[in-house]
């Protein structure tokens, strides 16, 4: 584990943001599901970054063999309470992990704005770990969605693409938008096959938190917000790129 970062501290509730919220769980990991399907390769997956295995849990259902690549000892922890050994975890920073094998589908989702030098990372999973017709499911919070650019406004953000305060506790290092994070896809030799947004999102999570306590929003309102995300990507909460790949460079 890295001397400088403290993988166990970065992933704990502060006093003015949760690491992850009810939104998160309930409404944006149905949804990056949903997304992915229709790409998923047959086989095993690599996840990269399990937290405490709640996404992992959602993919299970899709692939014979996966493992997962966790910085957080305590988070592996809690994700092996809670799945057992029906998954592989390797306690490791993804710059130094070796792994055995290339995998026919790779997730990364929400976490590439957390390391210190992404580009790298997702050299390696070109270069090392994505199988001949391998698929990358990346996935990043939107400088963009509504709900930030609200805040800007308000004054509570000073510009879309910020870190805040509470933000790099977590262990944020940049916000992405859709031409960023395609900009470091490319530069690691990944070539995008499909972009798309997740989620129209114009209020901020911990106000769906409460929103999604009452009956005022549906299930068709959740689906009219996931179908409108798909025509206008770039207001969405999470941002996506399905990606194969590319020539080693």
């Amino acid at each position: 584990m890295d001397s400088k970062r403290d993988y166990n501290v970065e992933m704990k509730d502060t006093n003015v943001r949760k690491y992850a919220y009810g939104f998160d769980f309930d409404v944006m990991h149905t949804y990056m599901i949903k997304s992915f399907e229709p790409f998923f390769n047959k086989g095993s997956l690599l996840e990269l970054g399990s937290f405490k295995g709640d996404f992992t849990r959602r993919l299970l259902p899709y692939f014979d063999d996966v493992t997962c690549v966790e910085a957080s000892d305590a988070a592996i922890a809690e994700a092996r309470k809670n799945l057992g050994d029906k998954v592989k975890f390797v306690n490791s920073l993804f710059e130094k992990v070796i792994l055995p094998k290339r995998y026919a589908n790779i997730v990364l989702t929400h976490v590439l704005e957390h390391l210190d030098d992404p580009v790298l990372v997702l050299k390696r999973i070109n270069d090392e770990w994505l199988a001949e017709k391998g698929r990358l499911f990346l996935a990043c919070p939107n400088a963009n969605a509504p709900s930030r650019q609200i805040a800007v406004k308000m004054g509570l953000i000073s510009h879309n693409t910020a870190v805040t305060p509470a933000e790099a506790e977590h262990g944020h290092r940049c916000t992405y938008t859709l031409d960023t994070l395609e900009r470091d896809a490319v530069a690691a030799g990944l070539k995008v096959v499909h972009r798309s947004g997740i989620f129209f999102k114009a209020l901020a999570n911990f106000q769906w938190d409460r929103l999604l306590q009452t009956d005022i929003v549906s299930k068709e309102y959740l689906e009219g917000c996931y179908k409108l995300g798909q025509q206008y990507p770039d207001l969405c909460s999470s941002i996506f790129l399905m990606c194969e790949r590319g020539d080693a460079k």
